[in-house]
């Protein structure tokens, strides 16, 4: 389908170029198991009658507690650069990376918030018309798991109900074993299935289909 289109605006790295959906973490942990975009939507990018002019964007807020690695996944995830000694957030901080979805020019807005207390009712002014929340936690800290329920709540009462896609992430996974890291993970999933969102596992900044390698 993308080589019968035209660009609509300058080209995107290769690895931005989507033209089917990316393979699921774990079935599981999963909310769709299609491997391709409906046909309503293939043909509609085909006919440019997206309704939209110029490129679409999507606001995407990542949350979580201090420390559990909300700007590594960011900065790695936008500038594939990975540093184990970020600073906290001070307030909110956001990246926009450009994509190209079945043929179409798309922007993800991706914002940074901190996870710090004395910073949540500045942060909590951002979660207002976001499409995606993330919500995020340390696999080596059970306690940030269970802190995700609030951060949800907090983000979802800035917006319209149903109208956000919701993740939840896992990170440092490369600081376990895999047993420990498999039994975290069963919990983290009922949380998900709990919280209508799909869960995912993050390795050194890098989301991991398959499990970090070597673990």
């Amino acid at each position: 389908m993308r080589s019968s289109l035209v660009p609509l605006g300058p080209p995107v790295s290769q690895d931005r170029v989507i033209t089917s959906f990316p393979k699921c973490y774990t079935p599981a942990a999963c909310l769709q198991l299609r491997e391709h975009f409906h046909g309503q939507v293939s043909i509609a990018c085909q006919r440019r009658s997206t309704g939209t002019v110029g490129l679409r964007l999507s606001k995407v807020v990542v949350v979580g507690d201090l420390y559990v690695g909300k700007t590594s996944l960011i900065r790695r995830f936008c500038r594939n650069v990975f540093d184990r000694n970020y600073k906290a957030t001070i307030g909110v901080d956001f990246e926009i990376e450009r994509f190209e979805v079945a043929g179409i020019p798309y922007s993800l807005q991706i914002w940074d918030t901190a996870g710090q207390e004395k910073f949540k009712c500045i942060a909590s002014a951002y979660y207002r018309g976001a499409q995606v929340i993330i919500t995020t936690f340390d696999l080596t800290d059970l306690q940030t798991l269970d802190h995700t329920r609030q951060w949800l709540e907090d983000a979802l009462q800035e917006n319209e109900p149903g109208t956000c896609f919701l993740f939840l992430v896992g990170t440092k996974k490369d600081l376990l074993s895999g047993a420990a890291c498999e039994q975290v993970e069963v919990e983290a999933v009922r949380l998900a299935n709990e919280m209508e969102a799909e869960y995912w596992g993050e390795c050194e900044g890098v989301l991991q289909p398959r499990g970090c390698p070597g673990l």
